[in-house]
């Protein structure tokens, strides 16, 4: 995966001191017609086109670099749980990316070389993620939740890691030839490690440039893994730095906008809206660290720091509406739900106290955003939304390989998407796979209406038959949410010899509820109101929920649970409440 690194690399260029590339103007034309469309989809739609790029392209140098050189706007605002801060403006990013970017290239860093980064939100994450794209090199955001640490570095091949130093131990049984680079000071009693530290050395670095072609290999990410092993998924100099203008006007960004999304650094999700898409729109990315997650203080934050766009997963949005929310939202414009899809009852609740309507979006990992309830479209309630301007979404009927009114969420690769990945990195079959009969698969299943609005149904592992019945368990879900007595929930079918499969909800009981008799007749109660006889939840068990890394259910766990036990001690069924049987 190493390539040798040019004169160009090992030197730099000060390409910025000769004025805006030919790739930057034409990327901010794109960015701009996006812009100027906020609010209208049918002209972001119209007008927008994916930028015809150069022979080479690097987003740090052609686009970051040029928009910060100079810029004393805030780039970067970090929030500590003791209420100490730190501002970084854009210039600022930019002379501290060129330090690292120089010292580790002194170490040997350059075209080609897998980084790890294993970084909390701190400065240095930033600053090193752009360092590495200005390399050449490929980045890896990897968790620091990471327990696969050896499939990841052998699987990756992996040249260097940052880490904090407090973290350092991970790596002790962790076999390989690579750089090992701690922060905050060198691990004690570890030899072999460099102290990132010593870049600061470099008092002042001339900026760093490298050449890279829109083909070149940019991010390594490892999938959630929520159905099988991670996948290890390649993204370009193009799919991702490009992907994201679309991303941007999903979220609504603005020059000049205060930007929060909550999302841990090494997912997909922090990429989109903690560092690409904020960047794109020239607006401050504002962080607020904390231990333990409470809802009154983030809200304060949120308030305190006018913060004016902001992105959350369902399970905060749900914590949200559990604190006072009559205190409203601030200056917060845009507020975006991701993840997951939002349940009604939590977009009533904000819409109500804040006056702002929380709009829902899809994509994955392997894509940047590909469907989303646009700043000022129609919203059609529980759908995700229209597909993104440039994107080529269709609904697969999996039977017959043509656009359905329900079927599979796919990219239709005749109209050359951008924003998707290259493939699975040395996973052929899985590629494959995933880009089988001119389409790419997402695994997801949806409903699409005439005007176009996609309603999500559930994973393609996950829909099941129960009496000859399609049951989604997202739609069972989202009403079992609504009972207060309900944190979270999960559906999966549960054996039964009269109709082969029924519905049972494993669910985490909110804060004050029981898991007793009383508890659960109350939630199957509710659920029989709200929903159709054939969707009825006939078990429920009182259970904590098995997680990925990134907080995302795992029901394929739940589903094997079921056809591996016999007795639940702790599982409640209709049939055992007189009152609710037909």
């Amino acid at each position: 995966m190493t390539q040798a690194r040019t004169e160009q690399d090992a030197t730099g260029q000060d390409a910025a001191a000769q004025g805006p590339s030919e790739a930057h103007r034409i990327y901010r034309a794109a960015r701009d017609t996006l812009l100027a469309a906020n609010g209208d989809y049918d002209r972001a739609v119209a007008e927008f086109r994916w930028p015809q790029l150069p022979e080479t392209f690097n987003w740090a140098v052609d686009w970051f670099d040029v928009i910060a050189r100079g810029n004393d706007a805030t780039a970067l605002w970090i929030v500590e749980e003791d209420g100490s801060e730190a501002k970084y403006s854009f210039d600022d990013i930019a002379t501290r990316s060129d330090r690292v970017a120089r010292w580790l290239a002194g170490h040997g860093i350059g075209k080609g070389d897998a980084v790890i980064l294993m970084l909390g939100n701190r400065v240095q994450l930033w600053e090193s993620m752009l360092a590495v794209m200005k390399l050449g090199a490929i980045l890896m955001p990897t968790t620091t939740a990471a327990n696969d640490l050896a499939d990841r570095i052998e699987r990756g091949a992996v040249k260097a890691v940052l880490v904090a130093g407090a973290d350092a131990a991970v790596f002790d049984d962790v076999p390989g030839d690579f750089l090992r680079i701690a922060i905050d000071g060198l691990p004690e009693g570890r030899e072999g490690w460099l102290d990132y530290a010593d870049a600061e050395s470099i008092a002042d670095p001339e900026p760093f440039t490298t050449v890279t072609v829109p083909s070149d290999p940019l991010l390594l990410y490892f999938t959630s893994g929520t159905t099988s092993r991670p996948k290890l998924v390649q993204h370009t100099q193009i799919s991702y730095p490009l992907g994201h203008l679309t991303t941007m006007y999903f979220l609504g960004l603005k020059p000049g906008d205060v930007h929060l999304n909550i999302s841990s650094p090494g997912w997909a999700k922090h990429a989109w809206s903690c560092f690409f898409a904020p960047w794109i729109a020239e607006s401050t990315i504002f962080i607020y660290n904390y231990a333990r997650f409470d809802a009154s203080a983030l809200l304060e934050q949120i308030r305190r720091a006018g913060v004016t766009t902001f992105c959350a997963p369902p399970t905060v949005w749900r914590m949200l509406i559990q604190a006072d929310l009559s205190g409203g939202g601030g200056s917060i414009r845009e507020a975006i739900g991701a993840g997951e899809p939002l349940n009604p009852e939590v977009i009533a609740r904000v819409e109500r106290d804040w006056g702002v309507t929380i709009r829902d979006g899809y994509g994955q990992t392997e894509t940047t955003a590909l469907i989303a309830n646009v700043p000022g479209a129609r919203l059609v309630p529980g759908s995700m939304g229209r597909s993104l301007p440039g994107v080529p979404v269709a609904v697969i009927d999996p039977m017959t390989g043509r656009p359905a009114d329900e079927g599979e969420i796919c990219l239709d690769l005749s109209q050359h998407p951008l924003n998707l990945m290259t493939g699975y990195a040395d996973d052929p079959e899985r590629t494959a796979a995933a880009m089988a009969d001119g389409y790419y698969h997402t695994g997801d299943v949806a409903t699409i209406d005439s005007d176009g609005y996609i309603t999500f149904v559930g994973r393609t592992d996950d829909v099941f038959k129960a009496s000859d019945y399609k049951i989604s368990p997202f739609e069972l879900e989202s009403v079992l949410i609504e009972h207060p007595a309900v944190a979270e929930a999960a559906v999966v079918p549960a054996p039964d010899e009269t109709r082969l499969a029924v519905p049972k909800a494993y669910v985490a009981l909110a804060a004050g509820w029981e898991p007793t008799r009383e508890t659960a007749f109350e939630i199957l109660q509710y659920a029989r109101k709200n929903l159709a006889p054939y969707q009825r939840v006939r078990r429920l068990e009182f259970f904590e929920l098995p997680k990925t890394l990134s907080g995302k259910i795992r029901r394929v766990e739940l589903r094997a649970r079921e056809h591996g036990i016999e007795e639940l001690d702790n599982e409640w069924r209709d049939s055992q409440f007189p009152e609710l049987r037909s």
